[in-house]
């Protein structure tokens, strides 16, 4: 887009203020106001907190309509724990319940970022796909340890950001990842 001449100095001087105030001038505009906030508590994730920060990241960077967070003291909405398992999350609504980062899931060569994306997109009221394709975050384990996309597809960008935008409910429900099926 092409501003006129007499309109440069003024966006430049809004740009440089939004800078000195230490918010950049594409983030000012990104994120609407009042959005659902999903917090999250890693504390028990163990070796994959930074993969768990990495993948509400992720989600954080690509959906509008909703903040996915750390959380600050006090309960959190989500919990997420580490064991020897599969990965699974057990959603107890939409952006509630608790998210399983299973060492047997890495120990076979899945990513941990993917894990924690994959995971919480479940909280974020997606299903898995099973597509078997890497480009499909919410295909899970069927496509292979050799995936490491973390970033979720359009589709499911937009079905998280019409989720949170209708306050849709979602009945409690735990997706186990079945490798055998996956396979």
């Amino acid at each position: 887009m092409k501003l006129p001449r007499t309109s440069r100095p003024v966006v430049g001087l809004l740009i440089a203020f939004l800078v000195a105030l230490g918010i950049p001038a594409a983030a000012a505009a990104a994120v609407p106001e009042n959005v659902p906030v999903v917090t999250y508590d890693a504390g028990q994730a163990a070796e994959f907190r930074d993969a768990v920060d990495a993948g509400a990241n992720v989600w954080h960077e690509n959906v509008r309509n909703l903040r996915l967070e750390p959380a600050t003291g006090g309960a959190a909405d989500v919990v997420v724990l580490a064991d020897d398992g599969w990965p699974r999350a057990e959603v107890i609504g939409l952006g509630q319940g608790r998210v399983c980062m299973g060492r047997q899931a890495v120990n076979e060569g899945h990513g941990a970022i993917r894990i924690a994306a994959h995971e919480l997109g479940h909280i974020l009221g997606l299903p898995d796909n099973r597509t078997r394709e890497c480009e499909d975050l919410m295909s899970g384990v069927s496509a292979g340890p050799d995936c490491d996309n973390a970033k979720p597809n359009p589709d499911g960008i937009a079905e998280v950001e019409r989720n949170f935008a209708g306050g849709v409910r979602i009945a409690p429900q735990v997706f186990p990842e079945d490798v055998l099926a996956a396979r």
